[in-house]
This record gives structure tokens, C-alpha cells and sequence, in this order.
């Protein structure tokens, strides 16, 4: 297939979506883009389609329209809801796990059961049901910190760092008595915090083949020196400092490959990105979490230094046909991206407000911005989510890059704009989270 004469489909509307469709896009083999619903990013190098990413059979009645070659979902709840099996019963190409697989990231409880029953190496955890129970054996620890973690979807915002029984039955009563996180909190999982690097590697695969791409680091903490509570991820850097080709394979073969045969022997019919959110410890790695999708915002930084096509990539995944593709081209400068989110993220947080200087933020230098939470409305483009943009830039290392998206980043103007100022500074001086891990005061948690 060398014409371009695909006509694709991405589902979903954050800074993930914006940057596949920025990337599927360029591909010569891409006739027509469409994604739903999109944004205001997306809206430059797509069609959108006003459907949501989790109305599942809005997005059925939308490819059976459309007739889609190839469709590639984004966003974790549409896999959970099981939108992945749907399309696929009607012989369509999917990028996307089915709905077993996808059960990975949509509860943790199954994720660790999955880890033990393969030897995976992770923390040890316990799982709750009830209140009482939880707050019970919090009170019996004299080990702290702990981990605590909602059972299911919570945007990034279901993982607690606690310091003390008090502490911890506080987070239990948000989350299993309040339900603020919703259905998310029914059930938590306790497990032993693990002191090291974090590092977020991810694979594309066809339930057969492995295709591993160039790990990132991101910063999940809302605020500088790792500090405030967890978001969906406020920066992201690429190639990692630490990680060695060493490392790399011990990934491979001690966490992708197992995983990899435990959904083959549990007849998982896995085809999309398997991302493994890992703690580097001493021991080696260790799995904090699965997600069954392409990370955000590590995929900004993957797909701009990715120089291969990304479509032949999920086309072959979508045909269970991933050995037969090239290995891919990295870029080999490195890439810094920021976020630039809504004042009181992950909090409360107001939407409507106009952002100002996109044009110049797109003129730094390799920096490319990329939508999240954003809309047009009448010429203008609007802050509509928690992380709005995440600018990215390219640089000889990573304090070119740094600088680059910065300068970028500072072009952006919104009344409430918030952000990080320390992306890319080295993690171990006062106040960075090598100092703080080095303490034993804070975990790395995606």
C-alpha cells in the first residue's frame, strides 16, 4: 500500500488524541483523518465528529457509517465499555485491546491477581471490600508510607501516598464511604510503598510480537519538587537519563514477556499498547500499573521523536501482523514537554477562558503544542479540561529541549494558567524527587 487511501478514525479528545493525529496524519498512506470527538487541536489535522469517546454505540453507529479502515482508540474507558470487541464483531480493524485485556488498567485488583498468578514482580498488597476492614488493617501497620489505590478508572487520581493510619483512613473515607471517586472506590488496594525511579515503559503489540518503544519519564506530582497530589501527569521527558540497555532488557524479560505469555495463556486477544508504569528499585523493576493504552502525556514525547510512520505500526497490530513491520526510527535528540493546566487541577477548576498566544508558542524553535483540554468557539479557542496543552519541544539534550518548551509554554496566556517550572531539572538536588525518595518521604505513582 504506497498511495494514501486509509481512512482512520481516532477516538477520543485529549493531548494523547491530538498528538496520534498530528502523527497519523503525516503518514502518505492517510487519505482521510477523522477523530471523535477531538478538540481544538485536532480539529487542524482532522474532521471531528461530535460523538463521545465513551457513547459506545454512537461510535458503532459512526463506523458503520463511515466505513473507517482502521480505527484507533485513545482513552481507557471506551476499551473498559468494551468498544474495542463491538467494532471488531463487525469485522473491522481495531488498535485497541478487547475488553479482558483492557481489565488490566479498569481494576487493579485484577492487574495484581494477574502479576502474582505470572510472577511479575510487584509490591505486596492486600485488597479491601469494605471500610471497616480497610481502616483495620491500616491502624495494625507500623510500616509507613503505604500506598493506597481505588480499584478502578479514576483519571489518575486514584493513587495516595499516606504517611500515617490517620492519614490513610482518611483517604478510605473519601473513597469508600464519600465515593468521591464514584464507582472507581467500591473496592482499594493497599500495597507496600516501593522507594526508587520511576519510569514508564511502553510496547506495542499484537498479543504475538513485542515492539517496545523509547521509554519516558513523566512527573505525576501537580507540583514542583514532586510535591501535591497526583494527576494524569504535569511533564514528561524523553530519552530517560538512567535507563540503560541493561535495564531495558530486564524490563523485557522480566515484566513485557510474562505479561505477554500470562494473556496468551488466559486467552486474552490483546492487540494495542501494553504500558507498564514501573518503580526501578534496587531489587530491579517492579510494576506499579498497567494502562492498555498509549500514555498521556508520554506519548507527546514518543510520537515526536518517532521518525517511522506510526501507521503501518497499527495497522499490523489492528491484522495481528506485527512481526512482519521494520523495527522503528527514534529521533535521537531529546524531548522535554510541559503541561499547562487549569488553575485548582486535579481539583476543582474552571473551563471557558480564552487562550491567548498559541501562534507564537508554535514559532519556538521544534516546539509543538498539543490540545487537551481545549474547544473553538467562534474563531477562539477555550480552556475545556484540567491539562489544557502540553507544549513539547525537541533540543540536542535535554537542557536545549528544556529551554525550548519553556520559552513556548511561557507564550500561552489564560487567565488561571498553571504549570511546573522544574520538567527536565535533574531529580536529585533540594526539593526534587531524588532528595525526597533518597528521604523515603514520597513514591513514584502512575
Amino acid at each position: 500500500m504506497t498511495k494514501a487511501s486509509l481512512k482512520v478514525l481516532v477516538v477520543g479528545s485529549g493531548g494523547r488524541e491530538h498528538a496520534l493525529c498530528w502523527k497519523i496524519a503525516r503518514s502518505p498512506l492517510v487519505q482521510e483523518l477523522v477523530c471523535a470527538p477531538g478538540n481544538a487541536g485536532t480539529e487542524e489535522v482532522a474532521r471531528n465528529v461530535a460523538v463521545a469517546a465513551n457513547d459506545v454505540p454512537g461510535l458503532v453507529r459512526l463506523a458503520k457509517s463511515e466505513k473507517f479502515d482502521l480505527i484507533v482508540i485513545g482513552p481507557e474507558d471506551p476499551l473498559v465499555l468494551g468498544l474495542a470487541d463491538r467494532l471488531r464483531e463487525l469485522g473491522m480493524l481495531v488498535f485497541g485491546p478487547n475488553q479482558a485485556g483492557a481489565r488490566l488498567e479498569g481494576s487493579k485488583v485484577f492487574a495484581k491477581e494477574f502479576l502474582d498468578r505470572h510472577r511479575i514482580p510487584t509490591g505486596t498488597w492486600r485488597r479491601f471490600e469494605r471500610a471497616g476492614a480497610a481502616k483495620g488493617y491500616l491502624e495494625s501497620q507500623n510500616q509507613w508510607p503505604l500506598v493506597i489505590k481505588a480499584d478502578g478508572l479514576a483519571a489518575g487520581k486514584g493513587v495516595f501516598v499516606v504517611k500515617s493510619a490517620e492519614e490513610g483512613c482518611a483517604v478510605v473515607d473519601q473513597l469508600m464511604e464519600e465515593k468521591r471517586l464514584g464507582d472507581a472506590g467500591r473496592e482499594v488496594v493497599i500495597e507496600e510503598f516501593l522507594p526508587g525511579r520511576e519510569l514508564s515503559v511502553l510496547a506495542i503489540t499484537d498479543g504475538s510480537t513485542l515492539c517496545l518503544l523509547e521509554p519516558v519519564m513523566d512527573y505525576k506530582q501537580a507540583l514542583d519538587g514532586d510535591q501535591g497530589p497526583n494527576t494524569g501527569g504535569m511533564g514528561l521527558v524523553s530519552p530517560v537519563p538512567f535507563v540503560t540497555q541493561r535495564l531495558m532488557r530486564q524490563i523485557e524479560s522480566r515484566v513485557l514477556l510474562p505479561t505477554l505469555h500470562g494473556l496468551k495463556v488466559e486467552d486474552i486477544d490483546y492487540r494495542g499498547v501494553l504500558y507498564a508504569g514501573l518503580m526501578i528499585t534496587e531489587a530491579g523493576p517492579r510494576v506499579l500499573e498497567f494502562n492498555t493504552r498509549f500514555g498521556d502525556p508520554e506519548t507527546q514525547g514518543i510520537l515526536r521523536r518517532l521518525e517511522s510512520d506510526l501507521v503501518p505500526l497499527l495497522l499490523a497490530t489492528a491484522k495481528a501482523e506485527l512481526e512482519s513491520c521494520e523495527v522503528p526510527r527514534w529521533d535521537a535528540r531529546a524531548c522535554v514537554g510541559v503541561v499547562a493546566a487549569a488553575e485548582g487541577y486535579p481539583g476543582n477548576y474552571d473551563k471557558g477562558h480564552v487562550i491567548q498566544g498559541l501562534k507564537a508558542a508554535g514559532e519556538v524553535e521544534e516546539a509543538v503544542v498539543f490540545h487537551a483540554g481545549t474547544k473553538s468557539d467562534r474563531g477562539q479557542v477555550l480552556t475545556n479540561g484540567g491539562r489544557v496543552l502540553c507544549v513539547t519541544a525537541l533540543g540536542l539534550d535535554v537542557n536545549e529541549a528544556r529551554e525550548r518548551a519553556y520559552r513556548s509554554f511561557d507564550e500561552v496566556r489564560w487567565s488561571g494558567k498553571s504549570g511546573r517550572r522544574d520538567i527536565g531539572l535533574p531529580r536529585g538536588g533540594a526539593g526534587t524527587r531524588g532528595a525526597l525518595e533518597e528521604a523515603g518521604e514520597l513514591g513514584g505513582l502512575g
